[in-house]
């Protein structure tokens, strides 16, 4: 939900990024999906998302794994 009010979110910030994937994707992905998703995907979505202000380089496996992790109790939460 893209608002011009919303704060800039960045690599470090996991669980806003999870909520923005979840918000986006639904339940399109679940559980099993969402930790089969290559990091190189990923790493896109989360560059496409609309307050995201980080770069890719400053991507690393560590932010990856944790917005996968995020993402994943974000899809059970809504359950």
């Amino acid at each position: 939900m893209q608002d011009k009010f919303a704060l800039p979110i960045y690599w470090q910030d996991h669980e806003d990024i999870a909520q923005e994937l979840y918000e986006k994707y639904g339940d399109d992905f679940n559980e099993a999906k969402i930790y089969r998703i290559r990091f190189t995907e990923l790493m896109q979505w989360v560059l496409e998302l609309p307050n995201f202000k980080g770069t890719k380089e400053e991507c690393n496996e560590g932010h990856l794994e944790q917005i996968q992790s995020a993402w994943v109790y974000e899809w059970r939460d809504n359950q």
